[in-house]
């Protein structure tokens, strides 16, 4: 492929020849699918030492905003509400619409799939009795309960755990290297992916692909008009002045597929057009592009269902505990690094034993929902900011409904 292209553009064309080939060269296509297991071999490797890291590294950091009191808590929390809610909108559009259901994948080897626990065992077999064996496992909750544990004794001993936080710092790094290493295959592992796929359930797939794309448009819709309901209700202010004072940051949004890139516009418009304090812009705002991907988790919720959909995994009430917990800490892990909503899959479906296969399946159409996943997440990070910063008095009214849109 050619080397200016950018990664997306070579997913694209590698989706496109993969759906050609498995049409058309049905006969050989089989001979991909060894290539098409290698490389999700490759994202089920580096599942485990990243929920590790990033919860690690995220605990950290977050332990160092919250010094800033009563503004980060709430900060925080109403983040973490958020996400949980955004989980249950994407949880309830794909057992509405069921963009899976009529589609069947038949594993080769199959993985063995969970089986359901009350909330009571669930409780305590997230406390894993040995950590270096629920890695081993993969036992999702396990691992993000004993990061969450290690990274709050960090945090207790203060200066006394300076290298080891470095440490931390330095393997997430290495880490996010290793993703990056791996998503660059991920133009050849669609192709052969789809390749198979195409050839071994034809080209009915696509329908499907068009209607899962649907499902997650609306959730995104829904959660987009929920922030409008959220300033009304919490902020009580009209909600039209910041949906059209918000357009450049999401237009930039959509276009870089970045909330990082977009943070130094977003925090220069939230000032100066919408009426937020600085100090409330500086450090809310940052915060939740950190730990606030609302949009990421419909996504992961979706795909889960989906899935489960095309695999004929069943789902019950403790399923769905699980995947709003996983996700909702899947998306704060996927906030580290671009395409990382594709890694932290991993951890969110082996949490309820859904084959990771089927991440192969979206991998073609992931950077086009991206780009929408990613303005809908700086939104929320925006909505929940001005929220905060209303509840401690020191928002501009009289800026935030001026028609000044300079």
């Amino acid at each position: 492929m050619n080397k200016k292209l950018k990664l997306w553009q070579k997913v694209i064309i590698g989706m496109v020849l993969g759906i050609l080939f498995g049409v058309y060269g049905k006969e050989y296509a089989q001979y991909l699918k060894p290539f098409g297991d290698v490389f999700l071999n490759m994202i089920k490797m580096v599942v485990v030492p990243l929920i590790l890291f990033s919860i690690l590294n995220g605990v950290i950091s977050v332990s160092d905003a919250s010094t800033f009191g009563r503004l980060g808590t709430r900060a925080f929390l109403m983040y973490m509400v958020t996400t949980a809610f955004a989980v249950t909108i994407g949880l309830t559009f794909a057992n509405v619409f069921e963009p899976g259901v009529g589609l069947t994948i038949d594993l080769t080897n199959p993985i063995e799939h969970q089986k359901s626990e009350d909330l009571k065992d669930l409780f305590i077999d997230i406390i894993p009795s040995n950590p270096v064996k629920a890695m081993a496992d993969g036992k999702t909750l396990q691992i993000v309960v004993f990061a969450f544990f290690t990274g709050f004794a960090l945090i207790l001993i203060g200066d006394k755990g300076r290298e080891v936080k470095n440490f931390i710092s330095s393997c997430t790094h290495l880490v996010f290297k290793m993703i990056q290493l791996v998503i660059q295959l991920t133009p050849y592992g669609v192709f052969a992916i789809m390749s198979w796929v195409v050839a071994d359930y034809g080209i009915e797939i696509m329908l499907h692909l068009g209607k899962f794309i649907l499902v997650v448009v609306g959730a995104l819709s829904v959660q987009y008009i929920l922030f409008g309901i959220m300033l009304l209700l919490f902020a009580r202010i009209n909600p039209i002045p910041f949906y059209k004072k918000m357009i450049t940051t999401q237009a930039l949004a959509l276009a870089t597929s970045s909330s990082k890139a977009t943070l130094p516009t977003a925090i220069s418009e939230l000032r100066n057009k919408v009426g937020v304090s600085k100090e409330s812009a500086s450090f809310i705002l940052p915060l939740g592009a950190a730990v606030n991907m609302d949009a990421t988790a419909i996504y992961l919720g979706i795909c889960a269902v989906f899935f489960a959909q095309i695999f004929g995994v069943n789902l019950d009430f403790n399923h769905y505990i699980i995947l709003i917990l996983t996700a909702t800490i899947g998306s704060i892990g996927a906030a580290g690094f671009p395409g990382g909503s594709m890694v932290m899959m991993g951890m969110v479906l082996s949490s309820v034993g859904i084959p990771l296969e089927g991440i192969g399946v979206i991998l073609g159409i992931d950077r086009i929902l991206e780009m929408l996943r990613t303005m809908i997440n700086i939104t929320g990070d925006c909505t929940v900011t001005l929220i905060v910063d209303k509840m401690e008095g020191t928002f501009n009214q009289k800026t935030y409904y001026s028609k000044d849109l300079k």
